[in-house]
């Protein structure tokens, strides 16, 4: 896939909105026809929500969420520099309900938790750390009840490994990306 250099926001407030995307190793934005069934999915959803994501990378997760009606958003992301591409879309968006952490996920999900409503999991593909989040997730409490999960992993030949409290109820392929979103039943 060829690096896109930009950022397009699909829907709501920001529609049509371009920010730039820092090329950094690992980055993987999330394609725009993806993100368009993903939030077709979350829109009863959306309004009033507090939405988490654990590898932010460029931002379009979150802020696509807040562009659709989400309360607050927190975006962690572990490289510095796109941490600080981040905080520049934040201003330029004027995203007040928007806070960006430059922290590991993993480091960041041992911390005291806070619940959220909405998750956003979509972690490098090489790195495995799916099944390892969501177990912390799951263990320290940071969703809430009745909480959806958005994971993005290889698309083929790939089991998401999930805690048995939640239940998976959308999948999809699209190239080489699969996209699911589950609910936090228990």
């Amino acid at each position: 896939m060829a690096f896109p250099g930009k950022l397009r926001i699909i829907g709501g407030r920001w529609r049509g909105r371009r920010l730039s995307v820092p090329e950094a190793e690992g980055l993987r934005p999330t394609p725009d026809r993806v993100r368009e069934t993903l939030f077709n999915w979350l829109q009863p959803y959306l309004a009033g929500a507090s939405c988490l994501d654990l590898f932010s990378g460029t931002g379009a997760l979150c802020l696509e969420a807040l562009s659709r009606g989400a309360a607050r958003v927190v975006m962690v992301e572990k490289a510095a520099r796109v941490a600080e591409q981040l905080r520049k879309h934040v201003v330029t968006l004027g995203a007040e309900h928007a806070t960006v952490i430059q922290m590991d996920a993993v480091d960041f999900l041992q911390q005291a938790p806070q619940a959220f409503d909405i998750i956003f999991l979509d972690p490098p593909f090489r790195s495995h750390l799916i099944g390892h989040c969501a177990e912390l997730i799951e263990e320290q409490g940071w969703l809430r009840p009745d909480g959806l999960i958005y994971l993005e992993a290889p698309g083929k030949n790939h089991t998401l490994s999930l805690p048995p409290t939640w239940e998976l109820i959308r999948s999809r392929i699209a190239g080489q990306v699969g996209y699911h979103l589950a609910k936090r039943t228990g």
